[in-house]
């Protein structure tokens, strides 16, 4: 098939005509036309364009998100300098006649990268079979999933710091509005083999950004990941999931449950539509969206943890950086080390450390007490009897707990946390609510 038997997807070509001279002179893929505005029969007729360009975009970005990985270069590349529309016009080209679509982008006078989408475009149209939007909208709105493009009020706009590597879309799941909670947003993360210090932690700290109104996103995964979105649960406060795989199957399933009341206040999204599993590239390429919150903090990540990339991604994107400290004797806290070590990373230790990094500058930050009494504003905190009782008194979150979510936040053993706990309430620094104890107010 000829590129003029495809429709107006281009010129045909005659000897010693070069395609790229129509480009050029401005010609467009889709056929659409100039409009002359005069009196409101004009106006009305330019909205009607505008709203037609609008879904056009929609479908487009739709498409780009089945045919295209996340992150990929080329395709964003292809998106950025053509609009999606006539880019997903530029493929379709591409597939009926290669040197015309490769002519066609001379214009830009960047070989290299047309090349390279040139070459890139045998994966894409080998999923154009799967690039229609209608059934993408049909199986998204069935399990209850929507779609949010940058045309969207819901449209995070901290993801437009990312212009090569944006996402095409959000498929998303839950009762939060994804706007409003990136807008004050802060990402933790850290590895999935995590240890109790590590998982004390990021409860910890998220709890803290919960109750001062703060979106705790993470990547829903075991380990520091699902304390902190459990954290931000206890703490009555929305928090998002970014999967790497379809929203339609909750991975891993063993936080399916911890994620459904995660889409009760907060979202569950993804940049892949539904039904694409979650490859081990795209928990890498996710880390970036992630990393668009307002500052992202590292709570444990051995030397070459996964969660490190997400800091860097945070660094490319020009947010602030913190990383808790470990034992030194650890090997889950070397990547945190590391970070803190070459200037990557600011040293946090509470959630008011945190809120400093994420806070516009000349914001006013709470309060809070520092991991160790002698550091910071720990001269403020209590007086405990015993390590146990510190770690007890943190574990308390504001609507309280029982002995053993204590003893797990705060990684105890059942008895060392009773112990703790008793000491606490000696001290008149806790008491009994029933099942659950509460920090005694001040």
């Amino acid at each position: 098939m000829s590129a003029r038997e495809y429709g107006d997807m281009g010129p045909g070509v005659d000897e010693g005509h070069d395609p790229a001279d129509d480009y050029q002179a401005g010609y467009d893929f889709e056929g659409g036309c100039e409009l002359d505005i005069d009196g409101d029969d004009d106006c009305a007729a330019l909205e009607a364009s505008v709203a037609a360009d609008v879904r056009a975009d929609t479908d487009a970005f739709i498409s780009w998100s089945a045919i295209a990985e996340p992150a990929d270069f080329p395709a964003c590349w292809l998106v950025y300098m053509l609009g999606p529309a006539q880019a997903l016009a530029w493929v379709r080209l591409a597939s009926v006649d290669r040197s015309i679509a490769r002519a066609a982008l001379r214009r830009f006078d960047v070989p290299e990268i047309a090349e390279a989408a040139v070459k890139a475009s045998e994966k894409w149209i080998a999923r154009l079979d799967d690039a229609e939007p209608e059934p993408h909208r049909e199986r998204a709105s069935t399990a209850g999933i929507r779609i949010v493009t940058r045309h969207d009020p819901e449209w995070p706009v901290a993801l437009n710091d990312l212009p090569m590597t944006a996402p095409f879309a959000l498929w998303v799941r839950g009762n939060g509005h994804v706007a409003n909670l990136w807008h004050r947003s802060v990402a933790v993360v850290g590895a999935r083999a995590s240890t109790s210090y590590g998982n004390h932690m990021a409860t910890s700290l998220s709890a803290g950004l919960g109750d001062h109104g703060w979106t705790v996103i993470s990547g829903g995964a075991y380990g520091i990941d699902g304390a902190a979105h459990r954290a931000a649960l206890g703490a009555a406060s929305p928090t998002v999931a970014v999967m790497a795989g379809g929203v339609d199957r909750l991975y891993p399933a063993g936080n399916a449950d911890m994620l459904e009341a995660v889409m009760e206040r907060g979202v569950v999204l993804s940049e892949v539509p539904p039904g694409f599993a979650p490859h081990r590239s795209r928990f890498l390429t996710r880390n970036r969206l992630i990393a668009t919150a307002g500052a992202t903090v590292v709570v444990e990540a051995a030397y070459r943890s996964g969660a490190l990339s997400t800091a860097r991604h945070a660094f490319l994107a020009s947010r602030t950086v913190g990383a808790v400290p470990g034992p030194v004797t650890s090997a889950s806290s070397t990547g945190c080390h590391a970070l803190i070590r070459d200037g990557e990373a600011t040293l946090v230790t509470c959630a008011a450390d945190v809120l400093e990094l994420a806070q516009p500058i000349g914001a006013p930050v709470p309060v809070q007490g520092s991991l160790w009494d002698d550091v910071g504003n720990g001269a403020n905190r209590p007086d405990f009897g015993t390590p146990h009782e510190r770690q007890a008194y943190d574990a308390i979150g504001p609507r309280g707990a029982t002995v053993a979510v204590v003893a797990r936040s705060a990684g105890l053993t059942l008895a060392e946390a009773r112990v703790a706990l008793g000491g606490l309430e000696l001290a008149g620094l806790a008491r009994h609510d029933g099942p659950n104890w509460k920090k005694t107010p001040a």
